[in-house]
């Protein structure tokens, strides 16, 4: 008997690749495409960047980001099936994180963009230049505190309240990714919504097609069909803008903007570092989402060394900004799903690959000019309910409320984003009446640093649930400081990190002034100090919940 107790496992021969894969690859694959259509879209439609600008600076490097990023994991899948004896080991996934892919370029390139537009007076080349390499500083710093924390996993996870990081990321996702998409699929709402339709009942419902026909390629066909057809009949627009047609044939086009940006940085260094607070809690995000990602593949059965995880994702986030990437990689939670599709590496494998080839070959122009933005977003309205419903299923119920409290500073944002569309047609600031005024510098407010501000907000309510009111206070402190540097509540538009007096100065030279007299970022500071000192009067003079209702909070 001990004999048979004793004798070694059988090494079981490791099947990499199964049918499952496939309909995992096009799941993966596409949302990562999607991303890179998103990027793309908002940088040339939103923002006004050249075409081509982006199609050979900014995309071959963010897609070496996934190149080398799942190349690692499909490492660490045979790794640990070799290590394990196992045949069913899945590898996880990874990606272009989708918040990141808003946040980096609604936050800082397309800002920075139009700063060196208006304010240094580039050209749209030069000005594109600036504001690439802005972002590359952004994602190399966010590769490099990703790698730090690789380090310090578990305390990263432990010293910030799930509710708070969760919260931001839910308020990225559901206000901004899962709304923004929304309306290029209205916009073409026959194809949109059948697209749309399909990806819903596939992937959020888990209906599976004849033939099993993965889901996510059903949606593009189907979608790309209608599409077309109604503007054979006449009925739609067709292909896209004809400047943005692929210039030529394929070719190899991998920059290495090392040494240019390292001069551009000697002279720029001060205004990179003013986007710092939004590039670097989207990094943290992402950590404590890999951490979240290692534990959920270890439920499913596989069982990856947390820090290993987050430091391939910090290394592909790296390498990805050395060849000009914007991007951040990161691995994506739908491990357990890919398992329970039948998916092993192969899935993984072959997206890195692809994605890799699509922008160093310069074929990603072509899905770029081809694919229509209504047939391939409903991917990222899947990935945004995703994101939000993984946010509130991993906190506990009674910091439900913190979740809900990060995603009102990013109504601010999405308001102004909507101004930002219509005010250009309009009037300038100076000339709108004065309670207009202060309703847009109001918004301007709110919005600056939105998530930063959603971190610390639902960070503050989730210790107030927990009776921790001095830890709540300590909170609303440090949201007092960074508003008096404009980290947060900035009332500049362009939201630079600057003392008080600076800010102020600058908001006489815009007119924009008597519109903010009375929050300023002094009043700012000042309020939320007066909050701290309201809580710790409350804790020091008040009394907490009755008991049983504190355990029946607990137990909720």
């Amino acid at each position: 008997m001990d004999a048979i107790e004793n004798a070694p496992v059988l090494q079981s021969r490791y099947r990499w690749a199964q049918r499952g894969d496939i309909n995992a690859f096009f799941g993966l694959m596409l949302d990562n495409v999607g991303n890179m259509i998103l990027m793309a879209s908002l940088l040339v439609g939103l923002f006004g960047f050249p075409t081509e600008f982006v199609l050979t600076k900014m995309i071959p490097g963010t897609a070496v980001g996934v190149l080398v990023g799942d190349l690692i994991f499909t490492a660490m899948a045979f790794r640990l099936a070799k290590r394990s004896g196992r045949s069913d080991v899945t590898a996880m996934p990874l990606g272009l994180d989708t918040p990141s892919t808003f946040g980096a370029v609604s936050l800082i390139i397309g800002p920075a963009y139009r700063h060196a537009l208006t304010d240094l007076h580039l050209e749209p080349l030069a000005a594109a230049r600036h504001a690439w390499f802005i972002g590359v500083a952004m994602i190399l710093a966010s590769g490099v505190l990703k790698l730090v924390c690789s380090l310090f996993s578990g305390f990263v996870r432990r010293s910030v309240p799930r509710a708070g990081l969760l919260g931001s990321l839910a308020a990225i996702a559901l206000v901004i990714i899962s709304f923004l998409p929304l309306i290029d699929i209205a916009a073409q709402p026959i194809a949109g919504m059948v697209a749309l339709a399909v990806i819903l009942a596939t992937l959020t419902a888990r209906w599976e097609l004849p033939g099993r026909i993965p889901g996510a390629l059903a949606a593009l066909i189907l979608g790309c069909l209608i599409y077309y057809g109604l503007h054979l009949a006449g009925l739609g627009p067709g292909l896209g803008a004809e400047s943005q047609r692929p210039t030529g044939a394929l070719r190899a086009v991998l920059p290495i903007p090392a040494s240019d940006w390292l001069g551009w940085f000697q002279s720029s260094w001060q205004e990179a570092l003013g986007y710092l607070p939004v590039a670097l809690p989207l990094a943290l995000a992402t950590v404590v989402g890999g951490i979240d990602c290692t534990e959920s593949a270890s439920a499913a059965g596989d069982e990856y060394p947390t820090g290993q995880i987050i430091a391939a994702e910090g290394f592909a986030t790296v390498v990805g900004g050395l060849f000009g990437g914007v991007i951040q990689s990161t691995p994506y939670i739908g491990h357990p799903a890919y398992k329970a599709m039948g998916a092993r590496t192969a899935y993984v494998l072959a997206t890195a690959l692809f994605v890799g080839a699509a922008g160093i070959f310069g074929f990603f122009g072509w899905f770029f000019f081809l694919i229509p933005k209504a047939v391939v977003f409903p991917i990222l309205i899947f990935v945004g309910l995703e994101i939000t419903s993984q946010s509130f299923q991993a906190t506990e119920r009674r910091h439900f409320p913190a979740v809900a409290l990060a995603c009102v500073p990013a109504l601010a944002y999405l308001a102004l984003l909507t101004l930002g569309q219509v005010l250009p047609e309009a009037k300038p600031f100076t000339e709108l009446s004065p309670s207009l005024q202060g309703w847009i510098q109001t918004v301007t407010m709110l919005s600056g640093g939105f998530i930063v501000t959603s971190l610390l907000w639902a960070t503050m309510l989730t210790h107030m649930i927990d009776g921790k009111l001095r830890a709540a206070a300590c909170v609303l402190v440090l949201a007092g400081v960074f508003s008096w540097f404009g980290i947060i509540h900035s009332p500049l538009p362009a939201g630079p990190i600057v003392p008080p007096t600076a800010a102020m100065e600058h908001l006489r030279k815009e007119g924009r002034y008597k519109a903010s007299a009375f929050q300023t970022p002094y009043h700012w500071a000042f309020g939320y100090g007066a909050m701290a000192g309201i809580l710790l009067l409350i804790g020091r003079f008040g009394r907490p919940a009755p008991p049983e209702l504190a355990a029946e909070n607990k137990a909720i």
